[in-house]
């Protein structure tokens, strides 16, 4: 038998606010499973997202280093950098968020990444063409390294939401409906054996009265 709440007197009125609390924990632990099950689903959904994007920005990455390792080559390891600290900064990255299952993950808009020549910054007469194929290289990259941070993050949030979710079930499960139900079933008891009291009082205390009158 679950251990009793503490401090309930075997009252009617206590036995009715009792029956209500377990009511409400009852529900609320239908709707938190239903919410980690959603949520896990979720979890695996968006993982999956996570492990392609994750290959497809790998393999972007390694063709952008690639290519900046030939730029080297040709140009020398100076003048890339030179040329990579001329670059004007990005527009900037824009962070909102979307709700699932009452989780807040963030939604990461970067703009358009692809830039012209002319639009790079650096000059066009100590550079070369492979120094422009790695900067393309890497703003093609830097759209899907955005989308993984995104879901990578979101990925995290789930799993911290499902594990929450997770401890509130089994406090429901295992401590609170149990003590609500062991307490409940525990006034009905005493309840029960109080009127069989009273009833045995009365029946006596009216013997007592006939006897008297006869």
């Amino acid at each position: 038998m679950a251990e009793l709440i503490e401090g309930v007197n075997p009252t009617r009125m206590e036995l009715l606010k009792l029956k209500t609390k377990l009511t409400l924990a009852v529900k609320g632990h239908r709707l938190l499973k239903q919410k980690r099950d959603a949520l896990i689903m979720e979890f695996f959904n968006i993982l999956e997202e996570v492990k392609e994007k994750r290959k497809k920005t790998e393999e972007e990455l390694a063709k952008a280093f690639k290519s900046l390792i030939l730029a080297e080559a040709t140009l020398g390891a100076i003048k890339v950098s030179d040329a990579a600290m001329a670059v004007a900064a990005t527009n900037g990255l824009d962070v909102e968020s979307r709700n699932i299952m009452g989780v807040k993950v963030p939604v990461l808009n970067l703009g358009e990444t692809k830039r012209s020549l002319l639009e790079r910054g650096y000059g066009l007469v100590d550079t070369s063409s492979q120094l422009d194929d790695a900067a393309g290289k890497f703003e093609e990259a830097l759209k899907t390294v955005a989308q993984l941070a995104e879901t990578e993050k979101s990925v995290r949030l789930l799993a911290e939401e499902i594990e929450s979710t997770k401890r509130r079930v089994n406090a429901l499960e295992s401590t609170l409906i149990p003590r609500l139900s062991s307490t409940v079933r525990y006034i009905r008891l005493r309840l029960d054996e109080m009127e069989r009291e009273n009833f045995f009082k009365l029946k006596r205390i009216k013997a007592i009265m006939e006897a008297a009158e006869a």
